[in-house]
């Protein structure tokens, strides 16, 4: 068998996870495979243009990535020999926008696959002899999702991944529910059963030593027919309650599972076994999801049964954007707060913004939000990196002490926001005074004005001083409302501000808590950070690297 030369591209877009479909891929082509030479990188490498490639595979994440993926994609192809027909693109935004991709006409040629990597390996790579296909004749081996993944490629990328200290891996694929903000049913289909966790473990140990965490990205391993086998077996592996690991005759480190897409709460009450069994095993953070207040009681439920099993490191999803209002969302947040306080425990929210699974960008709006107050929630979560603390002084000096509070805080200038110190308790406080005067005398109708103009229109990104000023210039605009306006002109990214005066180094300060989670146990940045803002602080950080 030839050896080929194969490489492997993850767009260049920042990620928690490594890309473990890549990492198969490798298994599969590398020296305990196939044996062909294999190279990984992440964006664009342009040294690999100098080299002949057999085969380029391409990875995609999150949809609203299209253009970090499509710069990905034209690189490929490049890195083919312009020769389309030799790359394969797949993964999450490929499966789910399938038509999409395989409709773009500078792709002409390229091999979209949708799905997992399930079958025989040239069935499931669809690879054909009569087009020259290399590997086409590997009809009965084991399927590459099934592989054991090739850890050595992330030593041939700078890139740092938060999380890489773990064995990734699933006990089951699918979920039995069919959720309409969820992409899962169309990418993974029906619940169904994964070979046992012992393969994994070994074959990771044999080739690349033992690793500190278990990171389990099941879907919903609650509707698992195997749970408690799986449970078992997470035991068996010794991850069980206070386990540390052991290496080189360093620090020993304690061990973590982490079911990282979250636990159904409407199955966990079911029964007090399903927090028996988990409450056998090292897990923590316990992800339980809050997607809708809807699923309120079900979900308190769930965490009063983690806390009398001893569960005390808890973190949920918390879905926004979607069919909630503001209102909806702070009775969540504060929710968990109140049960902190009541229970001694500590939950730590990650707010998600819904955006259509098929989108590419993240302009949706839901019917209770606007692009304004969505922003202003972002600048909020920016400033924790996507975290609501468990801290009652914190979460009440972030959010307000109410969700008519909350609601106002979201509609401040985005200055007042970002700056939050210097406008309140600064030399910015007479500006703010003078706000608060103006915006109080505004009737219900003027303020509803007000708010549909500031969320103006999607294609304002990176614009909206220009659009501001339209708008105070515009005479057929309410004056009471042009003047409130003005103050929205005002700088989120001044340098003459200290840093010590701005949202995120006061927020640390208010929440001295310990008991902050690690960066490994934050989920995965789901665009958190638009890129406005992202680059917003860019230029700004740049800007002060050119005056110092």
């Amino acid at each position: 068998m030839a050896e080929k030369q194969v490489l492997l591209i993850e767009p260049g877009y920042p990620n928690k996870y490594p890309p473990l479909g890549l990492m198969k891929l490798a298994a599969y082509h590398g020296p305990n495979g196939r044996g062909d030479q294999v190279r990984f990188v992440k964006g664009v490498d342009r040294s690999v243009l100098l080299e002949p490639w057999d085969r380029v595979y391409v990875t995609t994440l999150f949809s609203f990535e299209w253009k970090r993926t499509a710069k990905a994609i034209d690189y490929a192809i490049q890195a083919a020999g312009n020769q389309p027909e030799r790359v394969f693109v797949g993964g999450i935004a490929a499966s789910l926008m399938h038509d999409q991709f395989v409709n773009e006409p500078n792709w002409a040629g390229v091999r979209f696959v949708k799905g997992l990597l399930d079958g025989p390996p040239a069935l499931a790579l669809s690879l054909s002899e009569q087009d020259g296909d290399f590997g086409a004749e590997d009809l009965t081996g084991s399927p590459i999702e099934e592989l054991v993944p090739d850890y050595g490629i992330l030593e041939q990328v700078d890139y740092s991944y938060p999380v890489n200290d773990a064995y990734f891996g699933y006990a089951s694929r699918g979920c039995v529910r069919s959720c309409a903000f969820c992409g899962v049913p169309k990418l993974e289909g029906a619940q169904r059963e994964m070979p046992p966790l012992q393969r994994l473990i070994s074959g990771v140990n044999k080739s690349y030593g033992p690793k500190k965490d278990l990171v389990l990205m099941d879907n919903n391993i609650t509707a698992s027919a195997r749970y408690q086998e799986v449970i078992a077996e997470i035991r068996d592996l010794g991850f069980v309650p206070g386990a540390k690991l052991q290496r080189d005759g360093k620090t020993a480190l304690k061990r973590r599972v982490d079911f990282n897409q979250g636990v159904d709460a409407r199955i966990l009450v079911k029964s007090p076994m399903f927090m028996r069994e988990m409450a056998t095993i090292c897990i923590s953070p316990l992800r339980i999801a809050f997607d809708h207040i809807g699923v309120r009681k079900v979900y308190e439920k769930a965490i009063r049964m983690a806390a009398d099993h001893n569960i005390t490191s808890l973190s949920n999803y918390m879905l926004y954007n979607f069919m909630d209002t503001p209102t909806d969302l702070y009775a969540r947040m504060q929710l968990n707060i109140s049960l902190n306080e009541e229970l001694g425990i500590r939950i730590w929210s990650f707010p998600m913004r819904y955006q259509p699974v098929t989108l590419k960008d993240r302009s949706h709006i839901g019917k209770n939000w606007n692009r304004y107050l969505l922003r202003s929630f972002q600048i909020m979560l920016q400033a924790t990196h996507g975290i609501v603390s468990g801290n009652p002084s914190f979460f009440l000096r972030a959010y307000g002490e109410d969700s008519q509070e909350f609601e106002w805080l979201l509609s401040l200038p985005h200055a007042f926001i970002f700056h939050r110190e210097y406008y309140e308790n600064g030399a910015g406080r007479p500006l703010r005074d003078e706000y608060e005067v103006l915006r109080g005398r505004l009737s219900k109708s003027q303020e509803e004005q007000l708010l549909h103009l500031l969320s103006g229109p999607a294609e304002l990104q990176g614009l909206r001083r220009q659009y501001f000023r339209g708008l105070i210039e515009d005479s057929n605009i309410d004056p009471k409302v042009r003047e409130i306006i003005r103050f929205h002109m005002l700088d989120t990214n001044s340098i003459d501000k200290p840093t010590d005066q701005k949202i995120s180094t006061l927020f640390k300060d208010l929440n001295p808590d310990p008991a902050m989670p690690n960066q490994d146990e934050f989920v995965e940045d789901a665009g958190l950070f638009d890129h406005e803002y992202h680059n917003a602080r860019q230029s700004q950080q740049n800007l002060k690297k050119a005056v110092s």
